[in-house]
């Protein structure tokens, strides 16, 4: 008899499995020995214990007492576990997914895993093609997973780009933009580069919802960068692949729209400076889009400067065009330039006149000459105006549908379709745009003013006290305008609308600006303006009052007397009350006289569609008091900070300050972002976000999304991790996104090796505090 250790050297060595297999294959229950495995310590039962697991084999049962594999008796008859061949499992899995059975795909796979990991190449893409297709975001996470897993376990050759390209786009069309903008990311890093034809239709669904176009932003210029400042030769024929991925016009339109829409347009006016490092070239589109940036970041002389090229443009509509000047008028109110905006107002009043007269005189031609196609005319130009207003409504819906099957993706090797698709989202984010102006309409191709522009320049006027200069523009205004009745003429309802608030003062100059203008007027307002000082009691400001209406011949009505008469009896004065009810006899003045006020103010608040009046009653009081001054330092300290004069920009802030003007999220951007350009400049940021916090709490100061985000991506380039928690958990305390792609890889840029060896047995408070903080963010992001 051989000796154990003969034996050994006698015996071919076996995998677990292939042991396995072996011997669930005979007809029979087999006793296995106390066979000693690869571990001294475990016997043979207790070493293939997990791959019967592995191998889902439910019904079998190891019997650790007797060492041996036992069965199921079922219906009467021994039912024996057999192994499952690989091969048959993939034919099966191949047969689910063509019967679009995912259930039992999604098991058949991971059983296939469980046994000898990923199937082959053109089985996975399958798979993933297939869950992508489905357009279900159970499985669609499922195959996000499977590329996950892929990756870390460095089987990302078996990933083809076509399919990881189409899993990013079922991703974003489903409202899944940080999962779609990883898988685009991968690509790069991989250096097979996707077409910007195919990633832009990514971009575009990416960008209908909030996460998705600051994503779609990042994106940008993480792709943008690759090819800034003529980095990549166009000459040599390797850089073909790279190349066909820059982004063009329309990438960066769709990421510029989304900006706008859900309010980071800072992040968008760093698109705006990588546009011409990147060569890439304006269409009207953008030049629109440009317009609205400029606007709400407050840059008045860029929008000037916009202004040569939009009058320039010969293939602009009238909606862009509006948009345009929209954007002018609100920047000038944002700055207090009253001045030129009323100059805009009336001359696009004068405009609209004499567009009014020319078209006159053209009708009257026209029917001398026996012509009767006006009216025609008008009727297909109203239809074509109301047709494009409905088609842009009915396109600004979103649209969460991929709208291409793989085949038809694999066939378009250009990515034709998908370039369309990015268009057609694109111009249903341009028609939301499009929907926020509010300040200027277009009547026939001619610009005309809305109520709320007037009722924003009333507002405006009268808070910078200036109720002459308001007076003259309401009265050219009116002079401009088709004229109306006295009673309700613009100036008459402003003048209501101070006395309703009680301004009273502020009324009385403008009703007296309006007499000394030659403007006649009705008694409706003399007498609104009478009551509300008696119920004040102000008895020099009523005779001076009755003085000014009686020289400009007008008539108080009886509800005005009785008012009148009430307030002198109440003060004692009998022979005044008398006086009054004689001239009121005299004149011989009916109960029923002019509406009165309060009735006016009624109407108005009942009626559907809101006077102006009603409106600026609700802008006044709903809307804060702008600091115009603010916008000014903005632009000032943005200047120094882009040409990093980091000093000058310090002591402009600092002068900001000193001269009362709040600075806001905007203001502290430009610094944060300025030091990050100069680089090494982490402790000026750390004092400026000490200062930020105790500003925040003693005012009503707010961060938001991209202030937040541009002090994080500081402190964590210079690893500060003890701050960088500090704002992670400001901004998940106001539940906003953090790209933890982006800090990922920034991470193991900069800091792969941080904090990586065993702690020093002594250490300081101070480091353990550092070490914790690192290791906390890094395990945030998900290093580990």
């Amino acid at each position: 008899m051989l000796s154990i250790r003969k034996l050994k050297s006698h015996i071919t060595p076996l995998s677990p499995y292939s042991l396995l297999s072996s011997l669930l294959c005979s007809d029979h229950s087999i006793p296995i020995c106390r066979i000693r495995g690869f571990s001294r310590d475990r016997p043979f039962f207790q070493f293939i214990s997990p791959y019967l697991t592995n191998l889902n084999m439910g019904n079998a049962v190891l019997d650790s007492r007797s060492g041996s594999i036992q069965s199921f008796s079922s219906m009467g008859g021994t039912i024996l576990v057999q192994a499952r061949d690989p091969a048959k499992l993939c034919e099966e899995l191949e047969n689910a997914i063509d019967g679009h059975r995912y259930s039992d795909a999604w098991k058949l796979f991971e059983q296939h895993m469980g046994m000898e990991g990923f199937p082959r190449k053109s089985i996975v893409n399958t798979v993933l093609t297939s869950f992508s297709e489905s357009l279900d975001v159970q499985w669609l996470e499922k195959a996000y997973g499977l590329v996950e897993r892929a990756f870390a376990e460095s089987k990302q050759n078996l990933l083809e780009k076509e399919t990881l390209i189409y899993i990013s786009l079922g991703l974003a069309s489903c409202g899944l933009p940080v999962p779609a903008s990883t898988v685009l990311r991968k690509l790069v890093e991989m250096e097979e580069f996707p077409p910007v034809s195919a990633w832009s239709a990514i971009l575009a669904h990416m960008s209908q919802t909030a996460s998705g176009a600051y994503l779609a932003a990042e994106l940008i210029l993480e792709i943008g960068y690759l090819f800034q400042d003529g980095r990549v030769d166009p000459r040599k024929k390797s850089n073909r692949p790279l190349l066909a991925m820059k982004p063009n016009t329309t990438a960066f339109n769709i990421a510029l729209a989304g900006c706008l829409l859900f309010g980071t347009t800072r992040k968008a006016e760093q698109l705006l400076d990588m546009m011409p490092r990147v060569g890439v070239k304006a269409d009207v589109n953008l030049l629109i889009i440009m317009a609205h940036i400029y606007e709400r970041n407050g840059r008045r002389e860029d929008l000037r400067k916009l202004k040569r090229h939009i009058d320039e443009a010969h293939n602009l509509s009238d909606i862009q065009f509006r948009q345009f000047y929209n954007c002018l008028l609100t920047c000038h109110l944002k700055f207090g330039d009253l001045d030129s905006a009323s100059h805009m107002v009336l001359e696009m009043l004068r405009k609209a006149r004499e567009a009014r007269n020319s078209l006159s005189a053209a009708t009257l031609m026209f029917e001398a000459v026996g012509s009767g196609n006006t009216s025609t005319q008008e009727q297909v130009s109203e239809k074509s105006i109301s047709h494009r207003k409905s088609h842009g409504l009915e396109n600004a819906r979103p649209n969460t549908s991929l709208s291409i099957s793989y085949e038809e993706f694999s066939r378009d090797r250009n990515f034709l379709k998908l370039e369309a698709e990015a268009k057609e989202i694109l111009d249903r984010l341009l028609a939301k745009l499009q929907m926020q102006v509010e300040l200027i309409t277009t009547e026939r191709g001619i610009l005309q003013p809305t109520e709320r522009i007037y009722v924003k320049l009333v507002k405006a006027f009268l808070e910078a006290g200036k109720t002459k200069q308001l007076a003259e523009f309401l009265i050219k205004a009116e002079k401009e305008d088709s004229p109306v009745s006295t009673d309700n003429s613009a100036l008459v309802h402003v003048i209501n609308s101070c006395i309703s608030l009680g301004w009273l003062d502020q009324a009385h100059d403008l009703l007296d600006e309006m007499r000394l203008a030659g403007v006649r007027t009705g008694s409706s307002v003399y007498s609104s303006l009478l009551k509300a000082y008696c119920k004040a009691n102000r008895t020099g400001e009523i005779t001076s009052l009755l003085r000014d209406a009686r020289k400009a011949g007008v008539q108080l009505d009886s509800s005005c007397y009785e008012t009148l008469i009430q307030s002198r009896v109440l003060q004692k004065d009998t022979e005044g009350a008398l006086h009054l009810f004689k001239e009121m006899k005299g004149a011989k003045i009916p109960r029923s006289g002019h509406l009165e006020f309060e009735m006016l103010v009624k109407g108005c608040a009942e009626s559907g569609e809101a006077g102006l009046m009603a409106k600026l009653l609700h802008e006044i009081k709903e809307e804060q008091r702008v600091d115009c001054g603010v916008h000014d330092w903005n632009n000032v300290i943005h200047f120094f900070c882009r040409k990093r004069l980091m000093q000058d920009a310090e002591k402009a802030l600092k002068k900001m300050r000193s001269l009362g003007h709040a600075p806001n999220a905007q203001t502290f951007h430009s610094m944060v972002t300025g030091y990050a350009a100069i680089g090494g400049k982490y402790v000026e940021v750390t004092e400026l976000w000490g200062e930020m916090k105790s500003f925040a709490s003693s005012s009503s100061m707010k961060f938001d999304q991209e202030l937040l985000d541009a002090v994080l991506y500081t402190f964590v380039r210079g690893g500060f991790f003890v701050r960088a928690n500090e704002v992670v958990e400001m901004m998940e305390r106001g539940n906003m996104f953090i790209d933890k792609y982006k800090y990922r890889t920034l991470v193991l840029k900069y800091h792969k090796t941080l904090y990586k060896s065993k702690p020093p047995k002594v250490q300081t408070e101070a480091q353990f505090r550092r070490r914790d903080a690192a290791l906390t963010f890094k395990k945030w992001v998900g290093l580990f």
